[in-house]
């Protein structure tokens, strides 16, 4: 074996730096559990014994803390001062949960990972699936949350109003079906944006569905949204205005069946909503920094989830354009476009 010693020493400096950000991502979730980012907001610049007692932990875990996120850039250090800050940029993305840029909650999904490799483990080796159900509850709350930035800043601005008529339609009164909702960020999200409108959110979860209705009643909106237990190709109603699938179509074991379900169920003139996580057609344009997180996630959550189920289709976070086309073709939808996007997302609308 012929070694290139600098190709080595590459890929040894690039492993200690991933290592860093592997071993600093569960005190990401310590500190957002404790509240230690939120201790610094807005706060300035702040000693180890100012964050301790602000923050209400032991000193010598402070310091450590504070020194770990420091050196992953997370927090700002002035060694003249010795003092520690939390920049209001890196507040938008461990603090505002309002944020577009809020990303607590990927870390809260990435520790579910952990948690589930054993499972991983047996389907690889046995060809079985994992369904959604079977993973650590830490990933249903964690993909709320980590999703729930985007449709806040997106959804209603941006989203609906790139669909036919689908804003004015919402405006005036529609009925809507937001499939595969999990905790109801999406659904509550619209709901608060079209008064005048009907929302049901299904999930084959129950767990996820007692949480969506509680998250409904707290937001005030619980008069405009029904949640029900249903799947994708069995959910019930009829003469729905629209239908969503947010980030969830590549997880179904049979998504041309989910689609047929979908056409009879919504009205003539009706829109299938699809959003899902943004990918090119072939591998190697998905060969980036967004498509790492989306392959790494398919492998661990959204392959396995539809290898549990009949038919296994198996499409996978990095489907692609045209490879959703022709699901939602073979559906019966003879009307397909990209909508919208963003750097996350791709946006599209099917249509009779």
């Amino acid at each position: 074996m012929s070694l290139d010693q600098a190709k080595l020493d590459s890929f040894l400096g690039k492993m200690v730096n991933e290592l860093g950000a592997i071993a600093s991502a569960p005190l990401v979730v310590l500190g957002d559990r404790l509240g230690l980012f939120r201790s610094m907001a807005g706060a300035g610049p702040m000693s180890i014994d100012d964050f301790a007692e602000a923050s209400a932990i032991r000193r010598r875990y402070a310091q450590e803390w504070l020194n770990a996120m420091a050196a992953s850039g997370y927090v700002e250090y002035d060694p003249a001062s010795e003092r520690y800050r939390l920049s209001d940029e890196a507040a938008m993305v461990f603090v505002d949960e309002n944020s577009p840029a809020y990303m607590a909650g990927g870390f809260e999904v990435l520790t579910s990972f952990y948690h589930d490799i054993d499972k991983l483990q047996r389907a690889f080796t046995s060809g079985s699936g994992l369904g959604w159900h079977e993973h650590h509850p830490l990933l249903f709350s964690g993909t709320e949350r980590f999703f729930r930035a985007g449709y806040n800043a997106h959804l209603v601005p941006e989203w609906i109003p790139a669909l036919e008529g689908a804003d004015a339609r919402l405006k005036a009164g529609a009925l809507v079906a937001d499939v595969g909702c999990g905790h109801g960020a999406s659904t509550i999200v619209m709901a608060k944006a079209y008064p005048e409108s009907r929302f049901v959110g299904y999930d084959y979860h129950q767990p996820s569905i007692d949480v969506a209705r509680e998250k409904a009643r707290d937001a005030g909106v619980a008069d405009r949204i029904r949640f029900e237990r249903a799947g994708a190709k069995d959910f019930p109603g009829k003469d729905y205005d629209m239908v969503a699938f947010f980030d969830c179509l590549h997880d179904m074991g049979d998504p041309v069946g989910a689609g047929r379900h979908v056409r009879e169920t919504l009205k003539p003139d009706g829109t299938w909503m699809i959003v899902e996580p943004f990918a090119g057609d072939s591998v190697a344009e998905n060969m980036n920094p967004v498509g790492r997180v989306y392959y790494a996630a398919s492998t661990m959550v959204c392959t396995p989830c539809s290898l549990s189920q009949e038919v296994g289709l198996g499409l996978g976070a990095q489907a692609g354009e045209k490879r959703l086309r022709e699901v939602a073709t073979e559906a019966g939808f003879g009307q397909f476009r990209r909508a919208t996007q963003t750097p996350f997302n791709l946006v599209f609308e099917a249509r009779a």
